[in-house]
Parts: structure tokens; sequence; C-alpha cells
């Protein structure tokens, strides 16, 4: 198949969203912050929820928290003295789990994502050996 079979390629983005997407990309590059959009992504948390998932003092989380939402990653709501944090969209949603779900192909074997699909499940060697009865 040659290049020119594939389409035009994608128009470059702006540079302005070149360099969002950087600050993005640099305020994922924290394991402490990735940890919290992982614990937001199905639900809505409070500061001492948070700290309690990730396994950080509530101070050093607020101060991650604070970097996030100065970023727009994430979103507040505040219920009487409480302050819950929500991850911002869809996008970040799932750009957040495919990195993870990335890492995970670069092991061996299936990866944990991909263990409730039976059909991947059947293709790993051990299934595929004692399916065919080579060793």
């Amino acid at each position: 198949m040659n290049a020119g079979s594939l389409g035009s390629p994608r128009e470059q983005p702006v540079p302005s969203q070149v360099d969002l997407a950087v600050e993005v990309f640099r305020m994922l590059a924290d394991a402490t912050r990735v940890r919290l959009l992982w614990a937001l992504l199905d639900a809505e948390l409070a500061v001492n929820e948070l700290a309690h998932a990730v396994g950080k003092a509530p101070a050093g989380v607020s101060q991650h928290l604070a970097k996030l939402r100065m970023a727009r990653l994430v979103r507040t709501r505040r219920q009487g003295t409480q302050v819950f944090y929500r991850i911002e969209n869809s996008h970040l949603r799932q750009l957040v789990e495919d990195a993870i779900y990335h890492v995970e192909h670069v092991g061996t074997g299936v990866p944990d994502h991909h263990r409730s699909d039976l059909a991947v499940t059947a293709l790993t060697p051990a299934a595929g050996s004692a399916r065919t009865g080579t060793p």
C-alpha cells in the first residue's frame, strides 16, 4: 500500500493548542496527579476521600488538586464546608484511561482491561496450547 492511498495528512494544530496540550501532559507527568485523576474517573470526591484513595496527606493532595484545577483538568463543587472534585470532561477521562491501558499493553500477557473479553483471553499462549494440545 502506498502512502498516497492513506489520504491526506492531518492538518497541524495551531500553536496555542499545542502549547495547551503540552501543559496537559506536564500535569499528567506526576504519579500522584495521575492517581487523583484515576480516582475521579467514576466519582466526585472530596479532598479527604481523594487523600485516602491515593495514600497521601490531604494538604499535599490539595496542592495537586489546585494545579489540576488551574490547568482546567478538574472541576469543583462546594457543599457546605466541603469541596468536591470531578474530572473536567470525557476527553480527559479517555486520555487518562488510555494512558493506563497503553501501559498495560507494554507487559506480557493479556492486559487487565481485556481479561473480561473471552475472545482475547482465548488467544493467550496458555489458552492456545490447551486448545491445540501443543506444549
